[in-house]
């Protein structure tokens, strides 16, 4: 790439990134109630994002070869426990997926 298509690529990123960032302040001003289409978004896309992640990781485990899916059923059910302990996403997240490289790493 040259200089001014990485100066454009980066401005790009920038604009997008902001972009996205500013323009639902614009769109949604407090005078007026959020639509119901939105709200309903906001209420389930975060669940469907996690149960899409749990879908990906698990897309190449097999239980009939190798550690037959063991780390990653004792990953789930560490990052279950810590998410029903102190119901905090990113702690769930980070707790489970370092245990599960520590059972790697570790155990298998």
């Amino acid at each position: 790439m040259t200089l001014a298509q990485q100066i454009l690529t980066i401005g790009l990123c920038i604009g997008g990134t902001m972009l996205s960032r500013f323009l639902p302040f614009l769109i949604f001003t407090e005078n007026k109630k959020t639509p119901a289409f939105v709200q309903y978004i906001g209420k389930y896309l975060p669940s469907a994002v996690f149960g899409m992640l749990v879908i990906y990781c698990l897309k190449n485990v097999s239980i009939l070869h190798g550690s037959h899916g063991i780390p990653e059923l004792l990953g789930i059910l560490v990052t279950a426990a810590l998410h029903l302990w102190k119901r905090q996403m990113l702690l769930s997240i980070a707790g489970g997926t370092i245990f599960y490289m520590l059972v790697l790493h570790f155990v298998f």
